[in-house]
């Protein structure tokens, strides 16, 4: 689904404010972990627990800034990994938590040190269950199977559509008829679906739906179910109520234990993006703003999704005087952020500040051209700063060979 420049909630707390004077003793380009906006996220998913019963997990793959951990493990049940790095990060760092992975496919050099931190152990296929399950329940694993409903609830984002036409991601209702034996479903204690992309709760309502209307018969010999991740639950507006109603059907017409897996959800909004202008250029009638800030390397969801992040003092293309297509320094024709409208006209050496950049992004940047990566700040609750990482050169070098 389409994130949007907005100006509010990623800037909640900074309206009115010169940003530059707020943030501007940082260096550039920089992220920022704010974490007040951490704990009122953590607050709205603790309270759906107490209500429901339900049992939340931090999605590591949008959101992995372990120093924060002892924070959010206040509020959460644990993390959901997927793969070994995660899973030993979770067991690491978010100790006394549950530890789930889920990965597409387990490798046989890894499997027996993923079950020293893994406490759920959930399989992609059939051929994986059978390769790994004996193994995993003997050492006394959680096991579960991810299955796929085929309910496709996401519209012009293929690319993160676990149900789309020839998905690799879970066993089909066809696939579980066809190869699944008694010997198999007693091996598991539960099932784990994930289908959705920063979604409201009425999309996970039509999947549930489907997930009874396929694997109903297969319910009640389970211990739990995880929904997995995509639930927007802190995003102002979102449905709560459809949600707890969902889960609270799991529990009462089977008695199972629910899991939630969500990434957005916890570090929604509650990071910031800083850079400034490199340079103006201009195409013809088409202004540019080269910043020291990548779309490629320092928040490549905004490439692949993509969207549009939100930006202090910015609107849209055209709905104010100045326009620029804001661009990063990379030698990439596409490293492009987007466009946007400003009251007045942009300048070298000036500052803009990205919301919503705690998700999908210290995890996933690279140093394409070289490019160093971002430092890490973190925003206390008093509103100082400190600098919890110190890239340099040796980052970008050490993933290419070994230093010397």
């Amino acid at each position: 689904m389409e994130r949007i420049v907005e100006m509010r909630p990623p800037f909640v707390g900074l309206e009115g404010k010169v940003v530059e004077e707020v943030f501007g003793s940082l260096s550039t380009p920089s992220y920022v972990i704010d974490e007040r906006r951490l704990q009122q996220n953590g607050e709205i998913l603790k309270g759906v627990m107490e209500q429901t019963g339900c049992k939340i997990l931090l999605a590591q793959k949008a959101f992995s800034n372990f120093t924060v951990y002892p924070l959010l493990a206040d509020y959460l049940a644990g993390t959901e990994a997927s793969g070994l790095y995660e899973a030993r990060l979770g067991w690491e760092e978010m100790p006394d938590r549950e530890v789930h992975v889920f990965c597409a496919a387990y490798r046989d050099d890894e499997f027996d040190e993923l079950l020293h931190y893994a406490d759920h152990i959930v399989f992609n296929s059939l051929n994986q269950l059978k390769k790994f399950g004996k193994k995993a329940k003997e050492h006394g694993k959680s096991i579960g199977l991810r299955i796929n409903p085929e309910c496709s609830t996401q519209e012009g984002h293929e690319i993160y559509d676990p149900c789309a036409v020839g998905s690799r991601l879970g066993v089909t209702k066809a696939m579980w008829d066809r190869e699944m034996s008694d010997e198999w479903i007693a091996l598991l204690d539960g099932l784990h679906f994930h289908t959705l992309c920063e979604q409201d709760s009425d999309a996970l309502a039509l999947t549930w739906t489907a997930v009874k209307e396929k694997f109903g018969d297969v319910l009640p010999e389970m211990q739990w179910i995880n929904m997995g991740g995509g639930h927007h639950i802190t995003r102002p507006g979102y449905d709560v109520a459809t949600l707890k109603a969902c889960i609270m059907d799991a529990k009462n017409s089977w008695n199972l234990e629910v899991y939630l897996e969500p990434g957005e959800a916890v570090a929604l909004n509650a990071g910031y993006f800083i850079c400034r202008v490199l340079d103006i250029v201009q195409n013809g009638a088409v202004q540019i703003a080269i910043l020291d800030g990548s779309a490629a390397c320092h928040m490549p969801d905004v490439i692949e999704m993509p969207y549009t992040p939100p930006l202090y003092g910015a609107e849209g293309p055209g709905e104010k005087q100045y326009t620029y297509r804001l661009a990063g320094p990379t030698c990439l024709a596409g490293d492009v952020i987007g466009d946007y409208s400003f009251i007045k006209e942009l300048h070298e050496g000036d500052f803009l500040l990205f919301g919503d950049m705690a998700i999908y992004t210290t995890c996933k940047n690279n140093t394409f051209n070289g490019m160093p990566l971002p430092n890490i700040w973190k925003r206390n609750y008093d509103g100082s700063f400190q600098q919890i990482t110190e890239f340099g050169y040796k980052d970008f070098k050490m993933r290419l060979g070994k230093l010397s």
